[in-house]
C-alpha cells in the first residue's frame, strides 16, 4: 500500500473516503489499516457483483462499539457483514451478503 501511494500520490484520494483516509492516517501503523480497508472494499465488490459500483463508492464505517460496517455511496449497507484482520505483512477481509 504504501509503495502503491508513493508511485500514486493520488491513489489514496480515488480509493478512499476522506472519512476513511483520516482514520487510517490517525493510526499508527497507517498502512496496515490502509490495506485492510482496500481488502474489504475489494471482498465487498466481488460480493454484491459489479453492479456499477467503483471502489471509492464503498467505504468501511466503524459502529459505536468499534465493530465494522460498510457504506455504500454514503448510505449503510446493513444486509453487508464485514470481518477485517490484518498484521504486519498481510490484509484480509471477508464480505457477506445476507
Amino acid at each position: 500500500m504504501r509503495a502503491l501511494a508513493k508511485r500514486n500520490p493520488r491513489f489514496l484520494a480515488r480509493v478512499f473516503s476522506a472519512e476513511e483516509i483520516r482514520y487510517c492516517e490517525g493510526k499508527r501503523r497507517a498502512w496496515q489499516h490502509f490495506a485492510v480497508r482496500f481488502a474489504a472494499k475489494e471482498a465487498v465488490w466481488k460480493a454484491l457483483g459489479d453492479g456499477g459500483l467503483a471502489l471509492k463508492d464503498i467505504a468501511v464505517s466503524r459502529d459505536a462499539a468499534g465493530r465494522p460496517g460498510v457504506l455504500l455511496k454514503g448510505r449503510p449497507a446493513r444486509r453487508i457483514r464485514l470481518s477485517l484482520s490484518h498484521s504486519d505483512d498481510y490484509a484480509a477481509a471477508v464480505a457477506l451478503v445476507a
